[in-house]
């Protein structure tokens, strides 16, 4: 395992294909508070894990960088407050403290209603209370014991041994698992409760939950105090002033870096592959890709993707670019690099992403190439953007695509995963509050939700690491991707908010966009419709049962890992994860489909690549950027993809 200059160990991907913080890897011996050895003492003036004892801090040192702590400290405390009493930004907090409070009392109704029922509230929290307090007494008369309560062997947060070990940090642990397992069982045998309340209440359980862990705080964290102790509480004052760079480039909020940014940067060491802006408008820049191939496929190939995040997750690095990989196969690609929009694109809706996004891109393709259709990619929002656009295109009786390949992109919100529970008519309404006051959604909002959505992987090992630890993350390109969000036009995410999650009225033929009912059953285009197996955003079962709307051919993939890694998965001597391939989709039970599916090791890429050759596979001569019609504007990535919130 790679270790970075800090002693952090670099990140990894984890089952979900979320990327997460791994165990630094100190070399501290649990429970080491021994008596000091002679001749132990470091060089630059710090002591090693063996001499952690109190007596043996340095004082001068320590009581240093205490005050230096507090310090930065006030700083943060500045950089957080100084805008707000500027009157520049206001914070949603009240909203969401109120939208929790009411959500969680109405679980809480149920359980106080009736005495027996708060009888038996007591009485479970309380048994599970005392068996732990006899399992610790006959730990400390050294008799045989057992633990009432253990974590899941995945769990991170317990893995320093001392966890167990010692006594103290063990009888905590324990202590947290049991008020975690109660309180989730406070929501799950709640009866008669509406299943949205349910999950928002769950949602909200677990948020609370996963901050109080005693991980998170540094009396309760044996690795936190080893560090403390054996830096003399060095690690607070680095990270204390990280935390306070974090809030002042948050400008008010805190942005929790979950990589170092300082080593990347948009066209410098990411989005590489070469290529021109040829056309642009106030929504997007279209970017064509240079060939290099002899020749190329006929129809050629247009990449939509989502907003909410930036096109160069699909061309990350050489290694990892899937733009690349597709040029270097002989398609001609281009792919539309959406704005970074202010306040005054506040009314562009869906309707002008619709037909400035990807029909304006078509219709500049075809100018281009002479070529009237295209092969179409969509990926997350940008999957349902193409679907919207492919059924007003099957409404207006426009024949302009081939193909439509959908990456990790929903149709149909029945199954929508937890985002679901943000979209009920109260936190729509004062969302769009917010939105109408600034125009657009701040970047950092969605970011936010996204991290919130496995907070134990994306924040809180971030807060241990950063701010307690005092250790700079590890530099991570996919990071440094997912914190490189960007704002939605006020007018636009309302309009996918309440037409597909709240009211789902794309499958049921009721969504208008430009006066035109859609039907995705009129869209008989052939279908690469790729799941990811641990999608959190939008899931595997979401995207099967969605499957089943459209009117043509549909080949379901699922792709082992999450949202990002079970589609950027190249393929290569490295067999990282894998795909199913089955029957053709069917209902919403993604355990019974994958019953008769065959499990494929390595990457999907060359699968899609044989779908793709079987429907299309006539070549011609390379083409030119532009096409001789349109004079490249600059280079890729282009201009608007480096635009930071």
């Amino acid at each position: 395992m790679e270790t970075s200059s800090s002693g952090t160990q670099a990140p990894s991907e984890n089952e979900a294909g979320n990327v997460v913080a791994l165990k630094p890897g100190a070399t501290a011996k649990p429970g080491g508070a021994g008596k000091p050895k002679a001749g132990k003492s470091a060089g630059d003036g710090k002591i090693t894990a063996d001499q952690v004892v109190f007596g043996s801090v340095d004082v001068e040192a320590f009581s240093r960088n205490l005050a230096r702590a507090i310090e930065q400290g006030g700083k943060a405390l500045a950089a957080y407050m100084k805008p707000r009493e500027e009157g520049k930004i206001e914070d949603a907090f009240a909203a969401d403290i109120a939208d929790i409070v009411k959500t969680v009392a109405k679980i809480f109704e149920y359980w106080l209603a009736e005495p027996e029922r708060t009888l038996q509230l007591q009485q479970n929290i309380g048994r599970s209370y005392l068996d732990l307090w006899a399992s610790a007494m006959h730990r400390l008369s050294g008799d045989e014991f057992k633990p009432v309560v253990a974590p899941d062997p995945k769990d991170k947060r317990f893995a320093d041994p001392e966890w167990s070990q010692n006594q103290f940090y063990d009888f905590l642990k324990q202590l947290y698992l049991l008020t975690v397992q109660w309180s989730e069982r406070l929501v799950s045998d709640a009866e008669g409760i509406d299943e949205h309340t349910r999950r928002k209440a769950e949602f909200y359980i677990k948020q609370f939950a996963n901050a109080i862990a005693p991980s998170n705080f540094l009396l309760t964290n044996p690795e936190l105090m080893r560090e403390t102790l054996t830096s003399n509480a060095e690690n607070l004052a680095n990270g204390l002033e990280m935390l306070s760079e974090d809030i002042a480039a948050g400008r008010g909020n805190l942005r929790i870096r979950q990589t170092d940014p300082s080593n990347f940067a948009v066209g410098r060491n990411l989005a590489l592959t070469p290529g021109k802006v040829i056309y642009q408008n106030e929504l997007m820049q279209l970017i064509q890709y240079e060939a290099t191939t002899d020749e190329v496929f006929k129809v050629p190939l247009l990449i939509v993707p989502p907003w909410i995040n930036k096109f160069y997750i699909l061309d990350l690095t050489p290694e990892k670019s899937f733009i690349k990989w597709c040029v270097e196969r002989g398609f001609t690609v281009f792919v539309i690099s959406w704005v970074n929009p202010d306040a005054h694109l506040a009314q562009k809706g869906f309707e002008q992403y619709m037909k400035e996004g990807p029909l304006e891109a078509m219709d500049v393709i075809e100018k281009i190439t002479g070529e009237s259709k295209v092969h179409t990619i969509g990926y997350c929002v940008g999957g349902t953007l193409l679907a919207v656009t492919l059924a007003w295109l099957a409404a207006q009786k426009q024949e302009r695509v081939v193909s439509a390949t959908m990456f990790a992109a929903q149709v149909d919100f029945t199954f929508a995963g937890d985002l679901k529970i943000f979209a009920d008519e109260d936190r729509i309404q004062q969302l769009e509050l917010q939105m109408k006051e600034m125009g657009y959604l701040e970047a950092s909002r969605m970011a936010n939700t996204f991290n919130m959505l496995r907070s134990n992987d994306l924040v809180w090992p971030y807060v241990v690491n950063n701010y307690l630890k005092g250790k700079k993350p590890y530099p991570f390109d996919l990071l440094y991707w997912n914190s490189d969000a960007t704002r939605m036009p006020a007018a636009n995410h309302s309009f996918y908010l309440r037409n597909c999650y709240q009211n789902n009225r794309l499958t049921k033929g009721e969504m208008e966009i430009a006066g035109t009912h859609l039907k995705l059953s009129d869209v008989t285009v052939p279908i690469y419709n790729l799941a990811t197996r641990e999608d959190h955003i939008a899931p595997a079962k979401s995207v099967l049962y969605g499957s089943q709307f459209f009117g043509g051919p549909v080949r379901y993939v699922l792709a082992g890992s999450g949202h990002i890694a079970g589609v950027i998965n190249p393929p290569g001597p490295k067999i990282k994860y894998q795909y199913w391939l089955g029957d053709a989709p069917k209902g919403d039970d993604v355990d019974k489909w994958m019953e008769t599916a065959t499990e494929h090791p390595g990457s999907w890429w060359p699968d899609w690549l044989d779908w793709i050759a079987r429907l299309s596979d006539e070549k011609v001569p390379a083409r030119a950027i532009g096409g001789g019609q349109f004079e490249p504007i600059e280079d890729a990535p282009g201009s608007y993809v480096k635009v930071r919130d």
